[in-house]
């Protein structure tokens, strides 16, 4: 069992810039792999990005690419979203999910074993 707890989510303005952490407690953490996803009101779930439990693997979804980047500190626990260049189509709620397959971080909900109860990012324009 893994728990996560999501942080830094806020209020920004179009172009600015947030760092999402997820910090778990539970199992030993360098055993999965971590992703962001978000959610839009009326949308699906949807991938951000993912690292494999080494750090070494990264994806992100094509929206992503060249704005967020994905990082973890295995001595922390902790999974993190550098976010910038910041879209008022980046409004949603981002969850972190934890993957039992550590090596490739996926990009599917149905993946995901665990997830953190989400952080709201709203983009102003």
């Amino acid at each position: 069992q893994v728990q996560l707890v999501e942080s830094g989510g806020g209020l920004v303005q179009a172009g600015g810039s947030l760092r999402l952490s997820c910090t778990a407690s539970g199992r030993t953490f360098s055993s999965y792999a971590m992703g962001w996803f978000r959610q839009a009101p009326g949308k699906e779930r949807e991938f951000v990005a993912a690292v494999s439990w080494s750090g070494a693997i990264t994806r992100y979804a094509d929206s992503a690419k060249g704005r967020f980047t994905i990082s973890r500190d295995n001595a922390k626990n902790t999974v993190y979203l550098q976010m910038t260049s910041l879209k008022s189509e980046d409004t949603a709620v981002y969850y972190c999910g934890a993957e039992s397959n550590p090596y490739f971080g996926r990009v599917r909900v149905s993946d995901y074993d665990y997830w953190g109860q989400g952080t709201q990012v709203t983009v102003s324009s």
